[in-house]
């Protein structure tokens, strides 16, 4: 109970920095760390194919790492949502529960979670919904390659999204250059819609009421 407001001040902040800010800290302060695990995974996980790096290829500025800072990055933002969600489970089972001889565990497991089943899928979705649309944390750390041709390795350097490819390519594109960018630009904006839009209806029937196990 203690060290519950500054947890919540400190996820709330988390929150709410700016993109720009994490995506400088991993590439300034991530990446070098994260390049060692990239070797370990090819190294040793080297027998799953797409986890199989070229002899010689760079491991910086690799969607991989692009991934973990983007993971990070939404991860406050779930939890808040999923923190809202639990703090609505009805105060009255919970008690109950307790009465009955229970656990602080067993609220939890018992009441607590069965409740938030559903903002905890929710929250995930809402944070991928972020994630999809991310532009300048994935843009400042990976090496932005466009080649159809070639298929991007996760470890290796090179990489891009449809966000950054849209901030990098719009202010030096052809018109015909311009009308794909915003062609891939509103298939971004749709799929990102789809996904907060069953984010949120999942959150509103977490929080109308759920079964409990008890």
């Amino acid at each position: 109970a203690k060290i519950k407001t500054p947890l919540v001040w400190l996820v709330d902040l988390l929150a709410a920095v700016p993109s720009l800010i994490y995506g400088l800290w991993g590439r300034a302060y991530l990446q070098p760390k994260i390049i060692p695990i990239s070797e370990w995974i090819s190294t040793h996980l080297g027998f799953i194919p797409f986890l199989k790096a070229k002899p010689g290829a760079g491991f910086a500025a690799s969607t991989f790492i692009a991934g973990v800072v983007v993971a990070l990055m939404v991860l406050p933002i779930c939890t808040a949502v999923m923190r809202e969600v639990f703090s609505q489970a009805p105060a009255g089972e919970k008690e109950g529960a307790l009465a009955l001889g229970g656990t602080r565990w067993g609220v939890v497991r018992d009441v607590v979670l069965p409740f938030g089943r559903g903002g905890m899928v929710g929250a995930s979705m809402l944070g991928l919904g972020r994630a999809l649309g991310e532009t300048i944390a994935v843009t400042l750390i990976i090496s932005p390659t466009f080649d159809i041709t070639r298929l991007t390795h996760p470890l290796e350097t090179g990489g891009n999204s449809i966000a950054s490819l849209i901030a990098l390519r719009f202010s030096e594109s052809s018109s015909f250059g311009i009308s794909a960018l915003m062609a891939a630009g509103l298939a971004l904006f749709v799929i990102t819609l789809l996904v907060n839009a069953v984010a949120s209806l999942v959150v509103s029937r977490s929080r109308s009421g759920a079964s409990t196990e008890i």
